[in-house]
Order: C-alpha cells, then structure tokens, then sequence
C-alpha cells in the first residue's frame, strides 16, 4: 500500500477500532463500509480507492440499495 493509501486508511481504522463497538453490525452491504474503504486503497491506491470508498459511503444511507458490493 502506498504512503498516501496509507494515510487515508488511518481514518477508517480509527473508526473500526473506537467507533464501529458502539453503533453495532448494522450495516446494508457485505463487506461492511470500512472493510470496503481499507480493500480498495490497498488494491487500487489512495485515488481510485479513496475515490470508490467515497462513492461507497455516499451509497450508504436510507435509501440506498443492499447486499453484496464487492471492490471491483
């Protein structure tokens, strides 16, 4: 993983590790939003992967859609 990757993952482990115990395993896609935001910067670097993590989260609400949502 690239430097850059590197520290935009940083985020989301901060969120996995303090956060994510407390709001509980509610989340609509398998992989979960953060096992997906941290799979796509280590396979495709922190713009692609930053970029598909955002896109990801914004799918992440309501009116979203479900279920499997691999990382292309």
């Amino acid at each position: 993983m690239t430097w850059p990757a590197r520290i935009l993952a940083l985020p989301v482990k901060a969120y996995r590790l303090i956060f994510s115990p407390w709001v509980g395993h509610n989340c609509r896609y398998h992989p979960t939003c953060s096992a997906y935001a941290l799979e796509a910067l280590e396979k495709h670097g922190a713009l692609k992967g930053g970029w598909l993590a955002a896109k990801r989260i914004a799918r992440c609400q309501p009116w979203g859609g479900s279920g499997v949502d691999n990382v292309p």
